[in-house]
Order: structure tokens, then C-alpha cells, then sequence
């Protein structure tokens, strides 16, 4: 048993700006905005719920029985991506990755996109995980990534307004409770992308652009079947055509990617910054992918697969800076991680020119960091939550949760939340000394992170997504 240690871009009407905390409202898309930053500016969040009395809790909406990426809020929705394991139509059966949209007030089921299982199974399409993507709302349209490495675009509004957006029309399942499908590209049929097991990638929506992750990997003995292939895309947002491509990694994929794209203006160039499979963060020029610079996260004497980590996490852009931890599969197990805070006005290979800071205080990692008043706050695969001074990355304080940690923690209402695969939910007080507010538990694995939108938390499960609302 390991013990507690102590202490030892805005997407706006004018424009991004880097690393704000999302105000107050909606949270429609990873991170809330796209420099990703894990924090809210929402007021009066719940700290303490008991789901069996009740208390605090707003509404339950059942899921499947595995669901990865985290819910997001807008336009008075709540979207996100499970399994078919507990069907909410019954001519749908069996293994199928699921979209579901809810009512916002009420939890209310709305309307779901249905996506069969790629014939390729276990080496593509990992049996019963569903969607995994976290999707992106922009206007009247959600932008995800299906379990068949198809870059999909919805109404939001499903068929519940009586028509059907194209310029796809010839939807199969077109009822009052189906997804209206405004068109789809296909990143295996396209261009040959080979997912490790499964696709995944918050999508990055900016001007007429959706930029995703391709999720190109290895098959399972370790080869890279389609090194040509590109390990990121834009596509037009408004038709799903093809605008460009990078591919930087080539056979050097050393399992999977599944970080997300994140995007900001930096020193007067807007940037796309992703975490990559072969161990390097790199920046592109979003208007047409130009590489502009690349750091690897890995030490020099590293090897594959025992001390070389890939990127999984999702990068977070504050001030000109990019903040990012590096890790493994969870199949892999626990081991060493980095976190390293970049330098994003440099320009090539900035490994060394363009570190700010480094800390190796920290295990392998899957978490989207969390920056709020000076102060950075990261987990890890191992359950260590981390805060650290942002600017010299000085550890101020450890909190051991004692279970895996796949999600990210969340900063809202001078308060961070972080759940955990026990179910458990902790909540500590922001700021530089350690203390623990509640202890909840939703009794069930938590993959995801707390979101907060319009006064009430959501947090989804593996089975069920939680609205809690303090009464």
C-alpha cells in the first residue's frame, strides 16, 4: 500500500487566446476550450453526493457497460460515446459503438448514432469498447471520432427537428430517436490508417477546419502495417473533405496514439500541438499542417518498450507554453513518466533549446494537466495527484488516490475534483497546501473527467452518467 506524501485556447468571438480557464457556461468539447486547460470558471459546485439517497444528485442517465471519453454540454444537450450493452432501441442489438444525446434539464434520452463493429475485430475495433472519442459541438454540429476511424459530423438536433441535413441523406436508421448524419470520412478507407485497437481523438474544430488524431498504430506483434499513413488530419467542417495531412511518425509508431489535438495562438501563429506515438510533441501551423517544431519527452538512452514512453495525453497550451506528460498504454502497466513544460515559440527540433521545465516526480501518465492560479495540477496512471508551481515546476504537495487514474482532474470552484477506477471521486481544495474536502464514490470504474456546465458537475462512469447539483 503506498501512502499519502506531504508535501514533498479560448476559442472566443475575437479570436484564441492561450490557456484561460473556461468560463462559465457550456462545456462543449474536451478541456472546454481548445488549449485544453482543464478548469472552470463555474460557481457553487457540488462538493459531497450520495447516489443511493439522492442527495445532490440531479438526474442518473444509463449508459453501456464501458464508456471512455467524457460527456460535453451545449446548446442544452449532454453528448457523449458508450457501448450497445444496455440497448435503447430494441432492434439494436449486439456489439456496437453508441452515441447518445440527453436532455440537458432532465437527463432525458434524446436520440442516438449507431455504428457497427469493423469486421477486423479485436486488432482494430476492440470488442465492446464502444465510441471512445469525447466529442466536439460547434453551432448546431457535433464532431466525433466513430470505433470505425470515421470522422463523423451530426446535427445536434438529431431527427427530433423533423429534417435531414446533408449532404449525406440516406441515413439507414432515420427515426424521431436516431442521429441525423451530416456526412462521415473515412480514415481507414481513405487513407489507410491502421488503429491499434481502436480510434480515438477529441476532435479540434477552428474556422472551417476539424482536425483529428488518426490513431495509426501497431498490429499486435509490434509491426507498423501502414507507416504512409497520416498520424493527423483536417478536414472541411462544413462538407468532410480532405485539407491536409501530416505524417511525421511513420514506422517509428511505438504502440498506439490517441492524444487530441489542441490549439492556440503562440507568439502570433496559430498552432496545433499533439502528442504523438513515437514519443515527441509536435506543433503544426493549423492553416495547412507545416511542421514548426518537435520535442521528444524521452531521454536519449531510452528503449522500448521498458523505459520509452509514447504520448497519450492531451497537450495544454498556457502562455506560449505547452504542458504535457507522457506514458503508456494502461495494458502496459505502471513505470517512469516525464512532465514537461515546452517552450512553443521555438522552432525544429527543441528538445533541448526549447525546454522551460522538467519534473521525473512522476509515474506514466494518460491525464490532461489542469492550470489555475499559478499552479498546475497532474495525475498519473499510478493515482498520484500532483501539484505543482506552473512556472518553475517545483512540487508543492502528493495526493494518493490508491487506484489507476485514466482521467484528468478537473479545477472548478476553487476546488479539484479527480476520479479514479475504484469509482471514487476526490475533491481538495485548490491551492498550494493539501487539503481533502470529500471523499464520493459512484460505484463504478471511472475512465473520464469531471466536467462543470450551467452549475452542475457531470461525471460519467463505465455504466451511467451522473448530473450532480448542489441543493
Amino acid at each position: 500500500m503506498r501512502r499519502l506524501v506531504v508535501p514533498i485556447v479560448v476559442l472566443a468571438a475575437i479570436g484564441l487566446r492561450t490557456g484561460d480557464h473556461f468560463a462559465a457556461g457550456d462545456w462543449p468539447m474536451w478541456g472546454g476550450t481548445l488549449a485544453r486547460n482543464m478548469t472552470s470558471g463555474e460557481t457553487g459546485i457540488a462538493t459531497e453526493w450520495d447516489t443511493a439517497a439522492g442527495a445532490n444528485v440531479k438526474w442518473v442517465a444509463a449508459l453501456g457497460s464501458t464508456s471512455y471519453g467524457n460527456p460535453v454540454v451545449a446548446g442544452g444537450k449532454v453528448f457523449v460515446g458508450t457501448n450497445n450493452d444496455r440497448p435503447r432501441h430494441p432492434d439494436v442489438e449486439g456489439d456496437k459503438g453508441i452515441v447518445m444525446a440527453f436532455r440537458e434539464a432532465d437527463g432525458a434520452f434524446l436520440w442516438q448514432m449507431v455504428h457497427d463493429k469493423l469486421e477486423t475485430g479485436e486488432v482494430n475495433d476492440w470488442p465492446y469498447q464502444g465510441v471512445c472519442s469525447s466529442p466536439t459541438v460547434e453551432g448546431d454540429r457535433l464532431y466525433y471520432v466513430s470505433n470505425r476511424g470515421e470522422v463523423v459530423a451530426l446535427d445536434t438536433d438529431g431527427f427530433l427537428d423533423g429534417e435531414n441535413d446533408g449532404p449525406m441523406s440516406a441515413e439507414a436508421r432515420a427515426g424521431e430517436t436516431d442521429a441525423d448524419v451530416v456526412w462521415t470520412y473515412d480514415m481507414i478507407g481513405e487513407l489507410g490508417v491502421y488503429p491499434h485497437n481502436m480510434t480515438s481523438s477529441a476532435p479540434a474544430v477552428h474556422g472551417d477546419l476539424v482536425i483529428v488524431n488518426t490513431s495509426n498504430g501497431t498490429d499486435e506483434e509490434g509491426y507498423v502495417p501502414s507507416p504512409q499513413a497520416p498520424d493527423l488530419v483536417a478536414l472541411n467542417r462544413q462538407t468532410g473533405e480532405l485539407v491536409w495531412r501530416a505524417a511525421p511518425v511513420g514506422e517509428w509508431i511505438l504502440h498506439g496514439q490517441w492524444s487530441s489535438p489542441a490549439i492556440a495562438e503562440v507568439d502570433g501563429v496559430v498552432q496545433v500541438v499533439i502528442g504523438q506515438g513515437d514519443g515527441w510533441v509536435r506543433g503544426y501551423d493549423v492553416t495547412d499542417g507545416t511542421l514548426l517544431w518537435e520535442f521528444d519527452t524521452n531521454p536519449i538512452e531510452a528503449e522500448w518498450p521498458t523505459t520509452r514512453n509514447n504520448v497519450i495525453a492531451t497537450p495544454v497550451v498556457w502562455n506560449d507554453t505547452v504542458f504535457i506528460a507522457n506514458g503508456q498504454d494502461p495494458e502496459s502497466g505502471e513505470g517512469d513518466g516525464r512532465l514537461h513544460a515546452i517552450d512553443a515559440t521555438e522552432r525544429g527540433d527543441i528538445s533541448e533549446s526549447g525546454l522551460v521545465w522538467r519534473t521525473e516526480e512522476i509515474r506514466r501518465s494518460l491525464s490532461t494537466v489542469a492550470i489555475a492560479d499559478g499552479l498546475l495540477y497532474v495525475a498519473d496512471f499510478s493515482g498520484y495527484l500532483r501539484c505543482l508551481d506552473v512556472e518553475t515546476g517545483d512540487e508543492l504537495w502528493v495526493y494518493d488516490t490508491f487506484a489507476a487514474v485514466w482521467g484528468s482532474p478537473l479545477v472548478v470552484d476553487g476546488k479539484v475534483y479527480l476520479g479514479d477506477e475504484d469509482g471514487d471521486v476526490v475533491v481538495l481544495r485548490a491551492g498550494r497546501e493539501l487539503e481533502v474536502l470529500a471523499e464520493n464514490n459512484l460505484g463504478s470504474l471511472i475512465y473520464g473527467a469531471p466536467i462543470a456546465a450551467n452549475g452542475v458537475l457531470f461525471i460519467n462512469t463505465v455504466s451511467d452518467l451522473y448530473a450532480l447539483q448542489e441543493r
